[in-house]
């Protein structure tokens, strides 16, 4: 793929311990585009960030970043990628200013400190340049640990749960930014739990389980593909059953027998809606109330990662 900022071929990675934490991941990532990788805790999410960014050296395949061999020429490879890292590494005695100057020097980058300042205001920390990390809120230290990952201008920027104990306010600030770096031509790879964010955020998702990719889609289209809509009737007189007649739809009573909710694909010319309510007419079932749903991303990410385990049992 041309527009690939990252290829991934054929990546494993098996640790001394026997732990097979990747199994030959194949993955383009595109040029200027927001990729969110979403997967349960241990599914993988880390160790893949960490072979593209050189911090773990994959059992198999190869990674190209920016053009550049990850391990080959990991040098060159590794001053086109940002990384904020999970885990808070900030009890450090040094001011958030020495840290962004040094971080930026570290990647061989001359000094730029307009750069660093408007790095600062976009993350709300200009007033903090003079404070030592240590005496920090958590909140502020991830701000700190975003900044770093910027300090040297990098085209690919890797968030790893970056918002791990970030209050609502600084997590919507921080998708303002996210938005900002992307429009002006930076790549940015997530991990998140907030599956909303993702759903708001990304272009296309991928979802890692147990070590293996298991989709990668255009959001819009994974969401076409696997949501589901609901219809959900809220009946007049309670059902103890599904009658025998309507057996054959996609229809499930709830516990106490007063709502009926009829599953639909929403991809489809013919949603079968009008004629479950002929149906029901005709067999004298009455309702007050119907609400549609639609799935969200949450649901499909659930209904995925379950399948492999289901199919594994």
């Amino acid at each position: 793929m041309s527009d690939a900022i990252v290829s991934v071929r054929g990546v494993s990675k098996t640790y001394a311990s026997g732990l097979v934490a990747l199994k030959r991941i194949d993955l383009d990532i595109r040029r200027g585009e927001i990729f969110a990788l979403l997967g349960p805790n241990g599914a993988g999410k880390t160790t893949l960030i960490g072979t593209i960014c050189g911090l773990v050296r994959p059992s198999s395949g190869t990674i190209i970043a920016d053009g550049h061999d990850t391990v080959k020429d990991y040098r060159a490879a590794r001053a086109a990628i940002g990384l904020v890292p999970q885990e808070l590494h900030t009890d450090s005695f040094e001011t958030v200013w020495a840290t962004l100057r040094f971080s930026r020097g570290l990647f061989g980058r001359p000094p730029d400190p307009a750069h660093l300042e408007r790095v600062l205001r976009d993350l709300s920390l200009w007033d903090k340049r003079d404070a030592r990390i240590m005496t920090l809120s958590g909140g502020m230290k991830r701000r700190v640990l975003i900044a770093k990952a910027l300090s040297h201008e990098p085209k690919i920027l890797f968030l790893d749960e970056p918002s791990a104990g970030v209050d609502v306010e600084l997590r919507h600030d921080m998708w303002r930014m996210v938005r900002a770096l992307r429009d002006g031509g930076t790549t940015i790879i997530l991990t998140t739990h907030y599956i909303e964010e993702a759903e708001d955020m990304a272009d296309r998702i991928g979802v890692i389980n147990r070590g293996e990719l298991i989709v990668v889609e255009e959001k819009e289209a994974l969401m076409r593909k696997l949501g589901k809509k609901q219809l959900a009737l809220t009946l007049r007189h309670r059902l103890a059953q599904v009658p025998a007649a309507l057996a054959h739809l996609p229809l499930e009573l709830s516990g106490d027998g007063a709502v009926l909710t009829y599953t639909f694909d929403s991809q489809n010319e013919e949603t079968g809606i009008a004629a479950l309510l002929r149906t029901l007419a005709e067999h004298g079932i009455d309702f007050h109330d119907l609400r549609s749903s639609e799935s969200s991303l949450e649901d499909i990410f659930v209904s995925l990662v379950r399948q492999p385990a289901q199919d594994a049992a």
